[in-house]
């Protein structure tokens, strides 16, 4: 049974930082792509960071320079640091892995509000 439980998410104010992790079982992790994506109210599913098996990385570019993605194969876990935070990234915080399949986590949820 494959699992991806995020944590880490919360309320904080803008310009605070968060690390979100994200716990995979149930998969061969090292080859599964791990990526991150959120989703505001009334918007759609968008991705903002995306880690390949070989540790290649891509973000949206609304987040490049103050997200950071990285994996821990040992851990089978995939991290999301978040620097700099705005309110425009408040959402809930979904962990994906993609290989044959894509799996979603349950989501966790990001505010940033002062």
């Amino acid at each position: 049974q494959v699992q991806l439980v995020e944590s880490g998410g919360g309320s904080v104010q803008p310009g605070a930082s968060l690390r979100l992790s994200c716990a995979a079982s149930g998969i061969i992790f090292n080859i599964h792509t791990m990526g991150w994506y959120r989703q505001a109210p009334g918007k759609e599913r968008e991705l903002v960071a995306r880690i390949t098996s070989r540790g290649g990385t891509n973000y949206a570019d609304s987040v490049l320079g103050r997200f950071t993605i990285s994996r821990d194969s040992a851990k089978s876990t995939v991290y999301l640091q978040m620097n700099s935070l705005k309110p425009e990234d408040t959402a809930v915080y979904y962990c994906s892995a993609s290989y044959l399949y894509d799996y979603w986590g349950q989501g966790t949820q990001v505010t940033v509000s002062s």
